[in-house]
């Protein structure tokens, strides 16, 4: 007699063979879907735990490359303005007291500390170890306080970057002359220099004072930083107002048709788009058509304005559509007009949903650089601009610009821009979370 809870069948060699019960079935196929849903929670696991590794090599190689940017090599002087060099005469104006020569009183304090220095060659070198900016340094004195023509002071002075880079290990001494770019003799010379304590080393405030410069040691973000806010000002001026007033017209007043189901059609494959395209745009109709001046943070802002207009409707109208309707039809049965109950009930629920948008959209477009190429903005700017209309470049434009370029130094500060700019998008992410934890509802 065969067992209920096993039953039992024949095989071709007449032997009964015995079949799983359906409880066993069960509980073979529970222990194959634990055993799924566990190897995808590891496969997440994993994902995760590989995003971050990534993440964390990107920040410690941008850190590592970074940090000795914020310090400086400089020197101490003892500069002799002599009037003979500057105004023989004690009666130059401001403007020929800043055409005149202050190389020669630079030239002379540097060869005061190597007088056994004679060769012209040998000269031209050990004056290369010092930067272009103590010239500038010496000039920006003397024009603020001219009874400076004719004394001794002490000037701290940047050295030039090949020797900053020496100074801060970049630049091995104990590789041949002909595989760096110091030589033997301004090796000696630095050494020198440091036993007798007038080497300093301290904090880089022209990277976050100065604009671009041909020189490393000299060129800083700041110039960079007043064009990125002047064009992320134009963007969200414009961007702003027309693209909630588009998402509430969309939402909440346009007919269902199909003019209206084109238009938003078009907005979502227009988020998609390349951002070159808006720069292509961007060149075509603000540049060559209308005239508007290149590299100008008003023609950066029109063009990334276009470019975040669809991120800030999408966003917008999915918060307008995160309130309830019961709103609508509560303040329309207190008798408030279609425009009142959107402006004074709907629009105030749905801000925090839009703002966040708007704020995640401009980060998108404080870190484009290839439609801001397009209409220009890569010229080498030196001057902070001091409007919208003026000059200027933006950061990630910057970021390029000196990963180009071919002077160790610049690498340095390549990093250093990244990391701003960085910081930059990540306090605006937060910004944006914040935002909606703060004022978020929850109906």
């Amino acid at each position: 007699m065969t067992d209920a809870a096993t039953p039992s069948m024949n095989g071709p060699d007449g032997r009964r063979l015995r079949t799983e019960s359906s409880g066993e079935l069960v509980k073979r196929g529970l222990r194959r879907r634990y055993a799924a849903e566990r190897r995808f929670q590891a496969y997440g696991i994993a994902a995760i735990l590989f995003a971050v590794c990534m993440l964390g090599l990107l920040f410690t190689t941008i850190i590592s490359k970074a940090y000795p940017a914020f310090t400086q090599t400089m020197i101490e002087l003892e500069v002799t303005v002599s009037p003979q060099d500057i105004d023989p005469n004690r009666t130059a104006t401001r403007d020929e007291l800043s055409r005149a020569d202050y190389r020669a009183p630079v030239r002379e304090a540097i060869f005061e500390l190597f007088p056994d220095v004679t060769e012209r060659r040998a000269k031209r070198d050990l004056f290369d170890m010092i930067s272009p900016g103590a010239v500038f340094i010496v000039r920006e004195a003397v024009l603020n306080d001219p009874s400076l023509i004719g004394q001794r002071r002490t000037f701290v002075v940047p050295m030039s970057d090949d020797i900053d880079q020496l100074n801060k290990g970049q630049i091995d001494p104990k590789l041949p002359q002909s595989e760096r770019r110091v030589k033997d003799l301004q090796i000696e010379w630095f050494k020198r220099l440091q036993g007798r304590g007038i080497v300093k080393t301290q904090f880089n405030t022209t990277l976050f004072s100065a604009g671009d410069s041909r020189e490393p040691e000299l060129a800083g973000i700041w110039g960079a930083a007043v064009g990125s806010f002047f064009t992320m000002l134009v963007t969200l001026v414009i961007s702003f107002p027309i693209g909630v007033l588009a998402a509430v017209y969309l939402e909440e007043f346009a007919p269902v048709n199909r003019l209206t189901q084109a238009i938003e059609v078009n907005i979502n494959n227009l988020a998609a788009v390349p951002s070159i395209v808006f720069g292509l745009l961007g060149l075509a109709v603000f540049i060559n058509f209308f005239g508007m001046p290149r590299s100008a943070p008003v023609v950066g802002g029109l063009v990334l304005a276009l470019m975040t207009l669809p991120t800030i409707i999408i966003a917008a109208r999915s918060a307008l559509k995160s309130v309830p309707p019961s709103i609508r039809e509560a303040a329309a049965g207190l008798g408030a007009s279609p425009l009142q109950v959107i402006v004074h009930h709907v629009l105030p629920l749905a801000m925090p949903g839009i703002l966040t948008g708007t704020i995640i959209g401009m980060a998108q477009a404080l870190g484009e650089t290839a439609p801001l190429l397009m209409i220009g903005m890569v010229a080498f700017i030196v001057d902070i601009p001091g409007g919208p209309l003026d000059p200027a470049t933006v950061l990630p434009v910057q970021i390029y610009l000196w990963a180009d370029s071919p002077e160790r130094a610049f690498v340095e500060r390549t990093s250093a821009a990244i990391m701003v700019l960085l910081s930059f998008l990540v306090i605006m992410n937060v910004g944006a979370v914040l935002l909606r934890k703060r004022f978020e509802r929850k109906w």
